[in-house]
């Protein structure tokens, strides 16, 4: 072999060198933190999915990491050891990004195991369950993401306006439900000239007033019945809210907030909802509901503020914040380290009782250790009076105390809507999407 052809080949190879070489390190780095995170969020309880997420044929997974890139999420999926591997699943709302951008198709949509909300209604092409003219769209169907929801509940009005209208001044469609599937629906309805009412248990917005993120993410513009466009690829729930409070007063769309729903029973070809404040009768029957039911409320001034939320999904979006989380379960725990994690953020734990009971020992650890460390003041013996915008004030053993606040997580149980469901009849399924 001549000089040139080996001064080439060397040339080739620190070429090559330069570029590998970098690249190997950086994927290394990458699949450190995804270890890191993974650890983290295992310790945190927050590593399982408690709905649709991604689930990876680790046998036909190439390690790619196109899945990673394209989720909105950020850090729901990461790659380790050579294989996509769900990180954060807790944070995944069901995107499905990521399967579509799977080249080998090793991963599909599924709900969550048994016991992390696994039930789903089985429901038809046009969302009808097995009682006729019981629809269900939204969350509680299976796909909780913003733009899925409003397209289902557009949808489903579509179609029941195609459908013979109730007789006898009944309503044609009612609603259960003011979130994004709801809503939506709503102007659905208002544009078909239906008769109908939307019954909400809480406030306008639904859901959305539960979102435990800061940031909310839709993959796409969606369409709404007489508003238009809905361009929103990146906001916050304050925001999104505010967009709601806009179409409602422009539409001059009305909603029964405040009317929780707790009966639905067939009564000659029509439905007889009995609500908390009085029984209606229509001829079909929406259901917008969110999975998570019912949050069990303090019932303390300030509660409505949007700062205040029922439930922990992405710990890593709260950095250098006064956090206040009020509860003595796992949940409460999980959330109060999750948040603790990073050492930045300022977080108490209050707790009515004097001691916690029927914790997982892995919880009592980890927060004994972070309280040890200080990065967990905790506050047995306490309850929330008042929620203000910078501060929260509790009671204690030792009088009225005042604390910095930005944000307040309260668990303290709730209802979930599955018995309501199960009781007008509605057949359910695990579900799997392809």
């Amino acid at each position: 072999m001549g000089s040139d052809s080996l001064t080439t080949i060397l040339i080739a190879v620190v070429l090559i060198a330069g570029a590998v070489f970098p690249y190997l390190r950086r994927v290394k780095a990458e699949e450190q933190r995804a270890r890191k995170r993974f650890e983290e969020a295992k310790i945190s309880g927050l590593q399982a999915a408690v709905s649709m997420h991604p689930h990876i044929n680790a046998m036909a997974c190439i390690g790619c990491g196109g899945c990673v890139d394209v989720c909105p999420e950020g850090d729901v999926l990461g790659v380790i050891d050579g294989k996509a591997v769900l990180v954060h699943g807790s944070k995944c709302v069901g995107h499905g990004l990521c399967a579509d951008a799977c080249p080998v198709g090793a991963i599909v949509m599924m709900m969550a195991a048994p016991g992390r909300s696994a039930d789903v209604p089985a429901l038809d092409e046009h969302f009808e369950t097995n009682v006729k003219n019981l629809f269900i769209v939204g969350e509680l169907g299976g796909l909780g993401l913003i733009k899925n929801a409003v397209t289902q509940g557009k949808m489903v009005i579509e179609h029941i306006a195609t459908r013979e209208r109730s007789a006898n001044g009944y309503y044609d469609v009612l609603v259960v439900g003011a979130g994004p599937a709801g809503l939506a629906a709503g102007l659905a309805a208002k544009a078909h000239r239906l008769k109908f009412v939307i019954l909400e248990q809480g406030d306008a917005g639904g859901t959305i007033l539960q979102y435990p993120r800061r940031k909310i993410v839709m993959t796409s513009p969606v369409e709404l019945p007489l508003w238009g466009k809905l361009k929103l690829t990146e906001t916050s729930k304050e925001s999104l809210l505010e967009i709601w409070k806009q179409i409602l007063a422009k539409t001059q769309l009305a909603v029964n907030t405040n009317e929780k729903v707790v009966d639905i029973k067939p009564a000659d070809g029509q439905f007889l909802v009995t609500s908390t404040s009085k029984e209606y009768r229509s001829r079909h029957v929406v259901l917008a509901l969110g999975r998570r039911g019912t949050p069990r409320k303090l019932g303390v001034p300030g509660e409505e503020l949007s700062k205040v939320t029922y439930r922990l999904i992405d710990a890593e979006t709260y950095k250098n914040c006064d956090v206040l989380v009020v509860g003595g379960g796992d949940s409460a725990i999980e959330a109060a380290v999750g948040l603790a994690l990073h050492g930045t953020n300022r977080v108490t734990l209050s707790y009515r009782k004097s001691e916690f009971t029927r914790l997982k020992e892995r919880n009592v650890r980890h927060l004994n250790d972070q309280v040890k460390r200080k990065v967990i003041t905790l506050l047995l013996n306490s309850n929330v009076s008042q929620i203000l915008p910078k501060e929260v004030r509790l009671e204690t053993l030792d009088g009225m105390k005042t604390i910095a606040n930005d944000y307040v997580f309260i668990f303290a149980g709730g209802e979930m809507p599955f018995e309501l469901l199960k009781r007008a009849g509605i057949a359910f399924h695990e579900q799997v999407i392809s």
